[in-house]
């Protein structure tokens, strides 16, 4: 009897809530996606595997722990050899970074998207309404955003914001904004510009926790045009459903989980410590709880919620949602093949699922910049993870059949990739390192190395 009066009451809750979340979507301003454009760098600025040794045998910190360290990082990390790297480094200037080169990285990515986007559109640069940039690690004076208005003489009345600090979950925190933004401004055209600089901060010390940072980060970034407009539905990519934001900051241990710092030697870099798989979880299940009622059927809350009751005795027993009844593809941040692992096997996804996030790290490595085939109506769940620390997801719906690859297309012929056939080539040539008589030599390893 206590059972049917628990299953009753939500029911009645859910059904409740499902005509709460259409009236209030009803009454919302809706936020359509119009194009974007991904960042796809020159072949020069290709890091392969003998472009990365070079770069780690520069630094004169490193000894055999390091290399051991850095070859078991990089063969883990599921990157592949046609990602990009920054100028300056490639250069061998790590540990000279100016600020014109810092400007320059931001430039060839900015304004090669916006060029690209402007001009795929029939939208003018004097029509956009808002501007967004987020990009964590540089924030000069002026801003990015002044320098994007300055560039394409756009107007004076534009509503630009620029936003730093975020880390990898900044793009959606920029399309959050932008889309309460349209609640003050209607029929607008917005334009959000997510990239990172990478050159100015390359690692240049010794420290395992923060060469982390070398082994994953990579250059990208991707500039989006959106607007509120209703006659402009029919042109539209996408349409944002949801966006729930969520900030576990307050917690010391997720706060410093993943934060900038400057180690013994004075060398200035990335830290990522143990506790950054526990903020990230804590994260984004605070995360879902929100999101999840907004997205899934009533059947599927009712069915959770019914073997959630007749389980609580079985405590091994641990029931799960079923996102697939309502999402059809989950764009997981390719913040590492640990992360894409973690967040699929929470999920409950399979391989497919998480083929778009593995081969977006494979292709391009930690970056905002990926593709997916999508077909109308099809719902997408991107999911952001971020310093702060911080979980930020939204929900897509596919406004119409979409085959550009975008970026893809130079190499759509070969991916996806089996990981059965990713023989990694650190692990290849330099497997050596490994090698417990070397403990006990003492020699200038770089030589042999490069040999």
């Amino acid at each position: 009897m206590e059972l049917l009066i628990t299953v009753c009451f939500l029911v009645l809750f859910c059904t409740i809530s499902y005509f709460y979340k259409r009236f209030s979507q009803m009454r919302s301003h809706s936020c359509y996606m119009l194009a974007y454009e991904c960042f796809k760098a020159t072949d020069d600025r290709k890091l392969d595997t003998e472009s990365c040794v070079k770069i780690v045998l520069r630094n004169k910190n490193l000894g055999l722990d390091q290399y051991r360290f850095l070859l078991q990082t990089m063969v883990n990390s599921g990157l592949g050899e046609e990602t990009y790297g920054p100028r300056n480094v490639l250069a061998g200037r790590e540990e000279t970074p100016t600020l014109m080169e810092a400007h320059e990285e931001m430039d060839e990515i900015m304004f090669g998207t916006l060029d690209n986007l402007f001009s795929k559109t029939d939208v003018s640069p004097s029509d956009i309404d808002i501007l967004v940039v987020d990009v964590s690690l540089f924030s000069p004076s002026p801003s990015l955003t002044a320098r994007i208005v300055n560039r394409y003489r756009m107007r004076d009345n534009i509503k630009s914001f620029s936003l730093s600090g975020m880390g990898c979950s900044a793009s959606m925190v920029a399309i959050d904004l932008v889309q309460n933004l349209f609640k003050s401004y209607k029929n607008a055209f917005a334009v959000v510009v997510s990239s990172e600089t990478i050159g100015p901060h390359w690692y240049c010390g010794k420290e395992n926790s923060m060469m982390l940072s070398n082994c994953l980060f990579r250059s990208g970034g991707c500039s989006v045009l959106l607007t509120d407009k209703p006659c402009l539905k029919h042109k539209a990519l996408m349409k944002l459903k949801h966006s729930v934001r969520t900030n576990i900051g307050s917690n010391d241990d997720a706060y410093g989980c993943c934060i900038q710092i400057e180690d013994q030697q004075g060398y200035n870099g990335f830290l990522l410590t143990r506790n950054l798989t526990k903020a990230a979880a804590k994260a984004f299940t605070m995360n879902l709880k929100v999101l999840v009622p907004k997205i899934l059927p009533i059947r599927e809350l009712i069915r959770f919620a019914v073997i959630s009751i007749c389980k609580t005795n079985n405590k091994t027993a641990k029931p799960s949602l079923n996102l697939k009844t309502r999402i059809q593809h989950f764009c997981i941040h390719p913040g590492g093949r640990a992360v894409i692992d973690g967040l699929g096997k929470s999920l409950g996804l399979n391989e497919y699922d998480m083929e778009p996030a593995r081969m977006a790290l494979h292709r391009f490595g930690n970056t905002s910049a990926g593709g997916l085939w999508l077909k109308k109506d099809d719902k997408i769940l991107m999911i952001s993870l971020g310093a702060g620390f911080m979980c930020n997801n939204c929900v897509w719906e596919v406004m119409k059949d979409l085959g550009n690859g975008n970026v893809w297309e130079h190499c759509m012929d070969r991916y996806p990739i089996p990981r059965k056939n990713t023989i990694n080539p650190f692990a290849d040539k330099y497997s050596w390192i490994n090698d417990e008589r070397l403990n006990f030599v003492r020699m200038d390893l770089s030589n042999i190395i490069l040999s």
